[in-house]
C-alpha cells in the first residue's frame, strides 16, 4: 500500500507496529463469536411513536445493570433520508442466555433523536460505556452538512452525551461535546465516526476514524483535554460544546484486500494503560464487513500495538448476517462483560437486525498471541 501522497503522513503520528502488523494479517477466518440470538424489527414496538415498528433496528450497544441489558440500538421508520435515532431495548440476561431473544417482543424507548445542527440528518451507530461511574454514549452525528453537494466538510461528527438523573425514577441523555479535528485539519475532513472515550492514569483518548479529503479513512488515536473532557462528564454544562482532539496517531493502515478499517466497540481493559480493541474491517472485493482484534498499549510516547490477530475472529455467516438491507454485514458497537472470560457482544446484522453474541476472552487473547509484536 502506497501512502506517500496521503494527508495522514504528514499530518499524524505513526504507532509503535504500524507496519509489522501488515506483516502478520491474513485474509482467513476463524470465527470465534458464538451467536445467541437476534433482535428483528417486527418484535420491536417504539413506545409513543405512532408507526409503532421501525423499518430496521441494528448497530447496537449494551450496557448491564442487574440481570437487565439495555440494549440502545439505532432504528430507522423510513428510506427516503435514512434519518437514524437510538432507542432503548431492555432484555433480560435470561433471554439471552436462554435463546428467547430470539422469540419475545419488547418495548423501545426513544432515547436520542435528532435535535441539533451535529446531528439533524441522523444520530447513529451508539458506543455506550462508563467513565467515573457515568454512563456514556458516543455516536456518530450526521450534521446539517449531510446532505449538502456544496460543503463536502464534517458530515459527520462524534457526539457524546452523558446519562442524567431527571427527578427520582427518569434519566434522559444529555449532549455534552462534539469532537472535532484541530483547525488545520477541519477543513480537510469530510466525516468522523466509529468513536468512543478512553481514560488511562494520565490522559484521557478519543479512537475514531477520520475520513479526509484525500479519501483515505484514518483508524485513529487522539488525546483530549483529559480536565476539560471530565469536568463536562461530572458537571455537564447546559450546551453542548466542541473539544478539539489532539496529537493524533495512526494506529494501523489497512491491508491490500480491504478498504478501510474503523473502531468496533468500546475496548476491553487489560490493566491501566493496556486494552483490547475490536476492528471492522471491508474486504475490498465485495465489501464484506469482517472483524478482528488489537492489543493496544496507550503509553505517553505514543500508541504500541502489542498484538493483532493474525485472521478475522467474525464475519457473516447467519442467514440474518448474510442478507439485509445491507448484505454480508457484522458490525460490533457494544461489549460489557458477563462473566470474568465472557464478554457480551451487541452488533448489526446486515443492517436490519441486532445480533448478540459472547467471545471468550481466554480465546480472544490466544489469537492475539499468534500476531504477537511486543
Amino acid at each position: 500500500m502506497s501512502t506517500s501522497k496521503l494527508i495522514g503522513e504528514e499530518a499524524f503520528s505513526k504507532a509503535y507496529g504500524f507496519k509489522d502488523v501488515l506483516k502478520l494479517r491474513k485474509p482467513n477466518t476463524r470465527d470465534i463469536v458464538r451467536r445467541l440470538g437476534v433482535l428483528s424489527p417486527h418484535r420491536i414496538h417504539i413506545s409513543d411513536y405512532p408507526a409503532g415498528h421501525p423499518a430496521a433496528v441494528f448497530n447496537a450497544s449494551v450496557d448491564i445493570e442487574g440481570d437487565i441489558a439495555h440494549i440502545y440500538a439505532r432504528i430507522v421508520v423510513g428510506y427516503y433520508m435514512y434519518a437514524s435515532a437510538i432507542v432503548r431495548i431492555d432484555v433480560p440476561i435470561d433471554d439471552i442466555i436462554y435463546g428467547y431473544v430470539n422469540i419475545n417482543y419488547y418495548s423501545a424507548e426513544p432515547e436520542i433523536l435528532p435535535s441539533t445542527k451535529y446531528d439533524i440528518w441522523g444520530v447513529e451507530d451508539p458506543r455506550v460505556y462508563r467513565i467515573n461511574e457515568k454512563t456514556v454514549v458516543t455516536y456518530t452525528g450526521r450534521t446539517v452538512n449531510y446532505f449538502n453537494p456544496a460543503i463536502r466538510r464534517e458530515r459527520t461528527l462524534p457526539i457524546t452525551a452523558v446519562r442524567i438523573q431527571d427527578g427520582k425514577w427518569k434519566e434522559h441523555w444529555h449532549r455534552v461535546m462534539a469532537h472535532t479535528l484541530p483547525s488545520e485539519l477541519r477543513e480537510k475532513l469530510i466525516s468522523d465516526k466509529d468513536a468512543f472515550l478512553v481514560i488511562t492514569n494520565s490522559n484521557v483518548y478519543i479512537f475514531h476514524r477520520p475520513h479526509l479529503t484525500d479519501e483515505y479513512y484514518y483508524l485513529t488515536v487522539s488525546k483530549v483535554d483529559g480536565e476539560k473532557v471530565l469536568r463536562i462528564i461530572e458537571n455537564p454544562d447546559k450546551e453542548l460544546i466542541e473539544v478539539e482532539s489532539r496529537d493524533t496517531i495512526w494506529v494501523m493502515p489497512h491491508t491490500d484486500f480491504e478498504v478501510k478499517l474503523g473502531w468496533a466497540t468500546p475496548p476491553i481493559r487489560l490493566d491501566a494503560k493496556r486494552v483490547v480493541a475490536l476492528i471492522h474491517a471491508v474486504d475490498s472485493v465485495k465489501k464484506v464487513y469482517r472483524v478482528f482484534a488489537v492489543q493496544l498499549s496507550l503509553e505517553k510516547e505514543g500508541v504500541v500495538v502489542e498484538a493483532v490477530t493474525p485472521n478475522y475472529i467474525m464475519e457473516p455467516r447467519e442467514p440474518y448476517e448474510v442478507y439485509g438491507d445491507r448484505p454480508y454485514v457484522v458490525f460490533p458497537c457494544g461489549l460489557a462483560k458477563l462473566g470474568r472470560n465472557e464478554i457480551l457482544i451487541t452488533y448489526g446484522a446486515a443492517d436490519y437486525m441486532v445480533g448478540v453474541g459472547t467471545l471468550d476472552l481466554e480465546e480472544l487473547l490466544a489469537e492475539l498471541d499468534k500476531g504477537r509484536i511486543y
